[in-house]
């Protein structure tokens, strides 16, 4: 488990201005950023479930108080923005390293709010269904972060996966054979355990293999 501090940043930009954003954010952002100790791990586009001219950045940080000071450096005063919400993420499960997702595919970025009880047992789930999942359904976990500020009442995460596609993505719903039923049984009770959860898929801008040019909005 790595122990930086990740930022995930929620960037509504002006309308059709989300590519030109994305741009800026990649260079001059990435760059800005890195002079104060940080680095940006991914940038997505919206696919399903979030507004077209909304786009998702995380980024890296050796600690809390630089993610906290420095992180709007990565869309200060970029005139394509017009509101940015911002959470601040530690790891749980995974990611075990720093390195950043490269290969492009459907990036599903679950969120979920669980009561605190019940969050060991929900992490013991998810360990449990993950090897299943990612062997069953060519896919892998990226990543399972809670959110920092959640220490009173329920906790929040975000988990996001990848999948090749969103054929793939509708295929993980629908167990073919016995172990994939096992699998689907595990991640029903973590979900049953946790008192809201919200998911919407997207792809990678920063792949260094295949360029999204889909119009998925």
């Amino acid at each position: 488990m790595s122990d930086d501090i990740y930022v995930h940043h929620r960037i509504a930009c002006k309308p059709r201005e989300w590519s030109a954003a994305a741009e800026e954010i990649t260079s001059a952002g990435a760059a800005r950023i890195a002079t104060a100790g940080g680095s940006l791990y991914g940038l997505w586009r919206s696919q399903i479930g979030l507004p077209r001219d909304t786009i998702t950045a995380v980024t890296l940080w050796p600690d809390t108080d630089t993610a906290i000071r420095m992180g709007d450096l990565l869309h200060d005063e970029m005139t394509s923005v017009e509101t940015v919400e911002l959470d601040l993420m530690t790891p749980t499960l995974r990611p075990e390293t720093s390195a950043p997702p490269t290969r492009q595919g459907n990036y599903a970025f679950r969120w979920f709010e669980t009561p605190t009880e019940n969050f060991a047992e929900f992490l013991d789930l998810c360990e449990a269904a993950w090897p299943g999942f990612e062997s069953s359904y060519d896919s892998q976990v990226i990543g399972l972060w809670r959110v920092e500020g959640s220490d009173d009442g329920a906790i929040r995460t975000l988990l996001m996966t990848r999948r090749p596609d969103l054929t793939m993505w509708e295929r993980s719903k629908i167990p073919a054979n016995a172990a994939e039923v096992e699998v689907r049984k595990t991640l029903g009770r973590r979900y049953d355990l946790c008192d809201w959860t919200n998911v919407y898929t997207t792809t990678l801008m920063t792949a260094k293999d295949i360029n999204d040019e889909v119009r998925w909005s």
